[in-house]
């Protein structure tokens, strides 16, 4: 059993700043990939950061610029942190993680931006 715990979402002002962490944890083998995702209201999800074992990483080019992936190897965690926040990126993020040949997703957390 896999599981993903997110935490750091909330409400913030444009052009603030917020830090999503994800931990994994449970019968981890193999990690490929871990990543974020968000889903806004009557849209759907897309890709937001992801980084590779490799430390590859690849943004969605409405971030790019402004948000930045992480991970914490020891922890088998990632972050991402978000600046310039903007209304446009109020969503719920979901940690993603692509290991034991499975897709693990997290619980979802929400970010609320304010003009």
């Amino acid at each position: 059993q896999v599981q993903l715990v997110e935490s750091g979402g909330g409400l913030v002002q444009a052009g603030g700043s917020l830090r999503l962490s994800c931990e994994a944890s449970g019968s981890i083998f193999s990690i490929n990939a871990m990543g974020w995702y968000r889903q806004a209201p009557g849209k759907q999800r897309e890709l937001v950061a992801v980084i590779t074992k490799g430390g590859n990483t690849n943004y969605a080019d409405s971030v790019k610029g402004r948000f930045s992936i992480s991970r914490d190897n020891t922890k088998n965690g990632v972050a991402l942190q978000m600046n310039s926040l903007k209304p446009e990126d109020t969503a719920v993020y979901y940690c993603n993680l692509l290991a034991n040949l499975n897709v693990y997703w997290g619980q979802g957390t929400q970010v609320t931006v304010s003009p």
